[in-house]
């Protein structure tokens, strides 16, 4: 370790800093570890001081639901004893967010938003690339259209549906006067606008001639690519005679391009395994990839050597025949972890581990700073930095936050509100309080988020002395999840984000399941969220559909317009059984289903250190398990057993059996280690940790337990 004023640094890490991260950015070394060390001494206590609060807090929710448990929950009586705690705090006046210097990603421009692991160059170089997709892939690689390929050679008959189905979402994108996209076989730039010959008109134009923002001429001098625009997200119709789809379209159209992921989050948190220096520098080392533009992923993909790298901007000829630009990269976010957390890689004056948080916060602005200096493909065009911020409880944590912030400003020489938040509205004290977390913040908010995964895992950890809970899937139907969907729009809306921040919706759980996707995932566009959660760069594209057809703006006047939203009452009440008789068979199936879901995810997580992974359920179907579901269900495990719905010799039979189905799943992986039949495999001890005691983990977190067995892990291994 490295003794720098107070703090003591890994050496590894502090090298990483200086020799590739200082050595280009105008702030001297001694000043930097010397500012570095005095804002840990200032808000490391601070931190320890909140997290104190929150366990005081849960046990005296815990007291007073142990002696009210004879009687049904009174939702007033209930509410005043929360204000009486300071659980709920008191509503301030009206206001509006002050942000400003906000990319239009996050302002005027609705569409996906990706969340990538970052430890994962690979994923992450794809995400940000992700920023255009081809609606031709997605539709032809997916069940979007039907039952997805299997592969083997080029299906035609597949082909042919996709370019009819492309199509006619262009009839709806950008409609032809009186014609059909699928009908042209001709276009061309005619005095600044674009001209369609079709099979039955010539010279057909568009119904709306502002969609047209540009062109793009091949060296051969012949109309290669056209920009339309729909609701301010944009597409390429890419046109190539040459190319194998393209020269079988009548139009020579090769390919539509949609703009996709508008906006990817680069995720230090929840599908990550960082647990140590070596860990964290992977992480910041890839984040410095990124904002430089160099960052590189070589991989081997059908015997072929890959190399994978960053897309830049580009340049077309708008209608006005001036030069224009458009992003090749999605605007980049990046998830810091929350103020639980500490780490390893750096300790206080105490020899304490400091806020793991804390540590983030300074490297990713550090890191993020070089942006500044880039003269081409920029990731802000407004010198901001935008950090998401998840797992905060209630405004004295986003106050804590804020002045956090102001201090690595101060530190870097950066403007005031330079960092800009994203706020995760995903545990409870912050949605009963949402209005004054986003005040705490008023000058830097850029985002916010229902995070249902984490809120669930809360929901169920806050309320574990109320009862036994819902099922799982029950809970999503249950008042409480409506009323914290509706509020977040609402509050944010009149909190004033519209066209200045992100209001956005989770994740889209299922990356197989595309169709269902597509039917379902319109309905985030529909409640007033100008930006959603998808699983992959496909599904952004797919995704992306939806936002052609809402037009999200529309929607958020009319709740504005609106009186009508979720309230509080309904968000207060408890998602419990209330006396509901489950059959055995339906706790039997609850009971397996949740220890499959958390031992597929634990063994690639102590095991390999990797955070998110796609795992089957019970129904055979991919779900996409991070950190949050595996909250969940551990949770819903470890609350049914103190409510004696199941006893802890049925769940230890239910590990016991599904050890094995997973062990079965994974006999691909040359890497797996069993967990079945191994008394030694310390995955599996660990599943059994976060059911077993999970009601005494903080908020019901798997990160304390996950971060000591994967550090058992790696020490017996390394």
């Amino acid at each position: 370790m490295i003794q720098k004023k107070n703090i003591k640094v890994n050496e590894k890490l502090y090298n990483f800093i200086n020799n590739e991260v200082l050595k280009d950015i105008s702030i001297e070394e001694n000043k930097f570890w010397n500012g570095f060390s005095d804002i840990v001494d200032i808000y490391y206590p601070k931190n320890i001081y909140l997290l104190e609060k929150r366990k005081s807090l849960q046990n005296k929710i815990n007291k007073w639901h142990k002696e009210n448990k004879s009687k049904n929950i009174e939702l007033e009586e209930y509410k005043k004893f929360l204000k009486d705690i300071d659980y709920i705090v008191e509503e301030g006046p009206n206001f509006k967010i002050t942000t400003s210097n906000i990319d239009e990603e996050i302002s005027t421009i609705c569409g996906p938003q990706l969340v990538v692991p970052i430890t994962n160059e690979r994923f992450a170089i794809n995400a940000v690339n992700a920023r255009w997709g081809s609606l031709y892939d997605a539709l032809y690689g997916t069940d979007a259209i039907g039952e997805a390929p299997k592969g083997g050679a080029y299906d035609k008959e597949r082909g042919d549906k996709v370019v009819k189905f492309a199509k006619s979402h262009l009839d709806k994108f950008a409609p032809l006067k009186e014609s059909k996209w699928i009908e042209v076989n001709n276009i061309q730039i005619k005095d600044n606008s674009v001209i369609f010959n079709t099979l039955t008109n010539d010279n057909v134009e568009l119904v709306h001639a502002e969609q047209l923002l540009g062109w793009r001429i091949s060296k051969d001098a012949e109309l290669s690519e056209l920009i339309l625009s729909k609701n301010n997200l944009r597409c390429r119709i890419i046109i190539n005679k040459n190319d194998i789809i393209g020269k079988n379209d009548i139009a020579n159209i090769s390919d539509i391009l949609m703009e996709s992921a508008v906006s990817t989050i680069l995720d230090c948190e929840d599908s990550v395994a960082t647990v140590d220096a070596d860990d964290k520098i992977l992480a910041y080392r890839n984040w410095l990839g990124l904002i430089k533009g160099n960052l590189e992923s070589n991989f081997l993909k059908n015997n072929k050597n890959i190399k994978r790298v960053l897309n830049k901007d580009f340049h077309f000829t708008g209608f006005d025949q001036k030069e224009k630009t458009l992003k090749g990269r999605s605007l980049m976010l990046i998830r810091n972890v929350g103020h639980l957390m500490t780490t390893p890689a750096i300790l206080n004056k105490d020899d304490k581990e400091i806020g793991e948080g804390i540590m983030d916060a300074i490297i990713t602005t550090l890191i993020a700073t070089y942006d500044f200096i880039k003269k081409e493909n920029k990731n802000s065009n407004y010198n901001s930095i935008y950090i998401v911020k998840p797992k905060m409880h209630g405004p004295e944590e986003v106050k804590f936050t804020n002045e956090l912030f102001s201090q690595i400003e101060q530190l870097l020489d950066l403007p005031k509100s330079t960092i800009k938040i994203g706020i995760m509205d995903e545990e409870r004290r912050t949605s009963i309080n949402l209005k004054e977390c986003i005040r705490a913040a008023q000058s830097r908010v850029a985002f916010i988020n229902t995070g249902f995964l984490d809120r669930t895992g809360d929901e169920i950890h806050t309320g574990m002395q109320a009862g036994s809970f819902m099922k799982k899937n029950d809970m999503k139907n249950a008042p409480w999840i409506s009323s914290y969907e509706k509020r977040n729009v609402s509050i944010g809306l009149e909190c004033g984000l519209k066209g200045k921040a992100q209001i956005g919706k989770g994740m889209w759980a299922m990356p197989d399941l595309m169709a269902e996707m597509i039917k379902q995932k319109i309905n985030h566009p529909k409640s007033g969220a100008n930006c959603a959660w998808v699983p992959s760069p496909t599904a952004a594209t797919l995704h992306a559909l939806h936002y052609h057809e809402v037009n999200v703006k529309d929607v958020q006047e009319e709740i504005l317009s609106s009186a009508s939203s979720g309230t509080l009452n309904d968000l207060l009440t408890l998602p419990l059984l209330k006396g509901e008789n489950l059959s055995e068979i339906d706790i039997t199936r609850e009971i397996e289903n949740n220890a499959q879901g958390i031992l597929g995810y634990v063994v690639r997580w102590i095991d390999q250190g990797i955070g998110c992974s796609k795992v089957p359920d019970i129904n055979n179907i991919g779900l996409m398990e991070d950190r949050a579901t595996c909250r969940i269900s551990s949770q819903a495990l470890a609350n049914w057993i103190e409510h004696g719905v199941v006893s802890k010799d049925q769940v230890l039979k239910a590990f016991d059996k599904m050890a094995k189905v997973v062990d079965e799943q994974n006999s691909n992986d040359e890497k797996y280690i069993p967990m079945s039949d191994n008394e030694n495999s310390i995955a599996f001890k660990a599943a059994k940790e976060l059911v077993f005691d999970g009601i005494n983990q903080p908020s019901g977190y798997t990160e304390p337990i996950l971060h000591k067995k994967r550090l058992e892990f790696k020490s017996q291994h390394n």
